[in-house]
């Protein structure tokens, strides 16, 4: 068992030009790109918030007490 080489990689490829065409993976691959945009600018819009809320629950002042 020799695994996947690059002949193999080459002709599935190929074969995947044949049955879909370029102009559909063209489009395929930019829409998977502004799909990748969108969730990379998703979670660093998130970010900044979840920071924003565990500063908020940790309390300014500690009370101390003493006895």
């Amino acid at each position: 068992m020799e695994g996947i080489s690059i002949a193999k990689l080459l002709i599935v490829g190929a074969l995947i030009v044949l049955l879909f065409g370029t102009n559909k993976l063209r489009s395929l691959g930019g829409d998977l790109g502004s799909a990748i945009k969108g969730f990379k600018k998703a979670m660093k819009d998130e970010e900044p918030a979840v920071a924003k809320t565990t500063a908020e629950e940790v309390p300014a002042d500690r009370v101390t007490h003493k006895e």
